[in-house]
């Protein structure tokens, strides 16, 4: 690490949810044939107090942009520092519309001409951090948001559901211009509600619950933007002048900054639920295993948290209404520490009393983030059957503090997948397949020590700095966990440091790379705490999530834009030109430099066209492969389609086809003796969002989504057991792929 570059260690995108989730950025808009809305659901909508917010920063928020400023126009600090001009402030301008108004359905063309003032001023706010302008844009939102809800509410009330025409909801509205006026929004909005109507109508819903479920969900979409506050705006702004500088590089308010650091540490101390907003309420959406909400034996999923108190005497406060980031802050707390939690039990009516629990907090654990394993039998046509281990990895998450202490227990996902080898190697298995899948990244150390379990020492990464210095970070432990046949499956959701990984494994040749290619990020960020130069006691500043080098393989390729591309390939599941770093304007070039010196512990060219030989014929055969690449097919027509019919008759028939498919799939599962999808049966389309539904049969689902059939991991390990089969029976091929040198104790005998 860089001695100039502050704090921690370097760090990379690393989306690993939190144990209480809160939703603190400006809501998505509303409607399309997925709604993202933020909504909860209630007898009837409670009338919130609209935050107050200020017509400008306040001193702590003035010096904090200040700051920000100051790292990211520094090349000390930077990457690729750029001065704030007006060309900034343009593109700071065309961001921050996108935050607050990205569908275009809330701002009229007037609106934007009347914002358009502050284009070229933008840059001047976020230097004398006088910042009115970003307040005054999102007091027009919020105002335009409460007419946009009132207009929808009142078209409840209308005639307007016949749907026997050819209209259409053209729910992608990125590329579209501005409405012109008020009644271009209002034709938009009354498309955008049929929609939402016809849908929930084919779920077989009647009217009035139809237009009950619609108005809670609009109401609650306003009140939600009620509950903003001055921090909220804060961010959303100045993450609209981090966002110009580079695509990861982010602003967090000293809130977002600990949620952050809790999802990289993988615990945090608190009681061990998870919580979401449903009704006006927080409601406890799932109870950690062994945690502190566990061991009461009382606390369940759907209970509804009413009052919260602090210790055993401190007063109850009412926290019906509050924003769920306001009520997990009151819920968390240090070890030991108690907590008191009025609470209404799921099965029980609003009106209920509250059932009163006091509970002791604890260090938790998240566990279902962490690293698992299990094994597969792939047979043989007319061959042994071979045991693969399969490690799923979900981010490359490190305890930062509880490492720099010496915590015996401290998270940390090498250690993990260490302790995890090591079972399946008691288990005698054949070979072993890290799934890294959605995988987006978290320690660069982590990646570094992860590729030392396979390696035995050597360089795994180079780092660039902004001055040009390049520095080469590597495994100086000798020895390694795993020697033996090893995969890595990669998809286009694997970013950042699952790339530093599965580059290292492909240069090294110690193992293959399979699935599709990634996502192409290759830069490296720092979290910079901005409390450090005023030496603050208590956090008042934020972080800036910096990016401060830029790193390339040990072959000398940057994975920057064409991320890893895999020794053997599946069918794309999502287009390069919607998702990945390719997508974005300003990111960084691929380049190259020079390659540094390391071991070759083999070149499976000679072994690929054997493997995409036997992967051919044995998919061609394997129907949960082939209907995974109908519906990748199927879903990417349709988004490329960018809109939704809204007669009735043409998505009925579309409905019934899709559950006539899903049928007629489990009756050949069935008739097969393949394992059943367990999300058959859940996926038709209720109309409903996440938070409209009963948590439980919500939670079903999405343990139905995990235990559902994976082709792909499951074709992972039949190539990987294909490899080890090939090289154990053909010594001439072995010895092409494997050089004597280092076939010992490395897939081959």
């Amino acid at each position: 690490m860089n001695a100039k570059t502050p704090l921690l260690a370097f760090l990379l995108t690393a989306p690993l949810a939190l144990l209480a989730r809160a939703d603190n950025g400006l809501p998505p808009s509303v409607g399309g044939g997925a709604s993202a809305t933020i909504e909860t659901s209630q007898e009837a909508p409670v009338e919130r107090t609209v935050a107050e917010l200020p017509s400008g920063p306040t001193e702590d928020q003035t010096t904090a942009a200040k700051l920000v400023y100051g790292l990211l126009s520094d090349s000390r600090y930077a990457y690729r520092p750029q001065p704030l001009d007006d060309v900034l402030s343009a593109q700071m301008y065309e961001r921050y519309l996108e935050a607050l108004d990205g569908g275009k359905q809330f701002f009229t063309a007037s609106d934007i001409a009347r914002f358009d003032r502050y284009e070229l001023l933008l840059d001047d706010a976020i230097r004398s951090g006088e910042l009115e302008p970003a307040y005054a844009m999102f007091a027009t939102y919020r105002q335009r948001v409460n007419e946009r809800v009132e207009h929808a509410r009142a078209l409840l009330k209308q005639d307007i559901f016949d749907f026997t025409g050819d209209g259409r909801y053209h729910y992608d509205r990125e590329d579209a211009p501005w409405p012109a006026d008020t009644a271009e929004l209002d034709e938009l909005w009354t498309q955008s509600v049929r929609n939402d109507w016809l849908r929930l109508k084919l779920a077989g819903k009647n009217p009035d619950k139809i237009r009950e479920t619609l108005d809670k969900r609009y109401a609650n979409l306003a009140e939600n933007v009620a509950e903003l506050e001055g921090q909220d705006v804060f961010q959303t702004f100045l993450n609209s002048y981090a966002g110009v500088i580079d695509p990861h590089t982010s602003y967090f308010t000293p809130r977002s900054a600990e949620n952050f650091n809790l999802s990289m540490s993988l615990s945090l101390e608190g009681i061990g639920a998870v919580l979401q907003k449903q009704d006006d309420m927080v409601a406890i959406r799932e109870i950690v295993p062994g945690g502190p909400a566990d061991k009461t034996m009382i606390l369940a999923p759907g209970d509804r948290v009413v009052a919260v108190g602090q210790d055993t005497s401190g007063p109850m406060e009412d926290v019906i209404g509050w924003r769920i980031d306001n009520v997990v802050e009151k819920i968390r707390g240090p070890k030991g520490s108690k907590v008191r939690l009025d609470v209404v039990p799921a099965e029980a009516g609003l009106d209920s009393e509250p059932v009163r629990v006091v509970i002791t907090r604890d260090k938790v654990r998240l566990e279902d983030q962490a690293a698992k394993s299990e094994i597969m039998t792939i047979p043989g046509a007319g061959e042994a059957e071979k045991r693969i281990g399969v490690i799923e990895l979900p981010g490359f998450y490190l305890d930062f503090e509880g490492r720099r202490q010496n915590r015996p227990d401290y998270a940390s996902a090498t250690r993990d997948v260490a302790r995890l080898l090591g079972e399946l190697r008691e288990q005698d298995v054949d070979g072993v397949v890290l799934d890294l899948r959605n995988n987006g990244g978290g320690s660069l150390n982590e990646a570094i020590e992860l590729t030392g379990l396979f390696v035995d020492q050597g360089p795994v990464v180079q780092v660039r700095e902004s001055g040009g210095r390049v520095s080469v970070e590597g495994d100086a432990d000798t020895g390694v966990a795993w020697d033996g046949p090893l995969a890595v499956l990669v998809n286009r959701g694997s970013a950042s440091a699952s790339e530093i990984f599965a580059g290292a494994i492909q240069d090294y040749g110690r193992g293959l790379v399979i699935g599709e290619n990634t996502f192409g990020k290759g830069t490296v960020q720092n979290l910079v705490d901005l409390d450090r130069w005023p030496a603050n006691e208590e956090e008042r500043f934020g972080q800036v999530k910096l990016t401060v080098a830029q790193f390339f393989r040990v072959s000398g390729g940057s994975t920057q834009n064409k991320g890893v591309v895999p020794d053997i390939s599946f069918p794309a599941s999502v287009d390069a030109t919607e998702f990945g770093e390719s997508t974005y304007d300003n990111a960084l070039p691929w380049t190259k430099i020079a390659e540094v010196p390391h071991i070759r512990y083999g070149n499976f060219a000679p072994l690929l066209p054997k493997l995409e030989s036997r992967h051919d014929r044995r998919i061609a055969d394997d129907l949960e492969f082939q209907w995974w690449k109908e519906d990748v097919a199927r879903f990417r027509e349709e988004a490329d389609r960018e809109w939704v019919s809204l007669n009735e008759a043409e998505r009925r028939s579309e409905r019934e086809a899709n559950e006539a498919r899903r049928k007629q799939r489990q009756e050949i599962r069935e008739k097969l003796g393949l394992a059943p999808d367990p999300l058959a049966l859940a996926m038709s389309d209720d109309g409903l969002t996440a938070n409209e539904r009963d948590i439980l049969e919500d939670t079903a689902r999405e343990k139905a989504a995990e235990d559902r059939p994976d082709p792909l991991l499951r074709e992972s390990a039949a190539i990987l057991a294909d490899a080890v089969r090939l090289l154990d029976d053909d010594r001439a091929l072995s010895a092409q792929v494997l050089p004597a040198s280092t076939r010992a104790g490395h897939w081959a005998d």
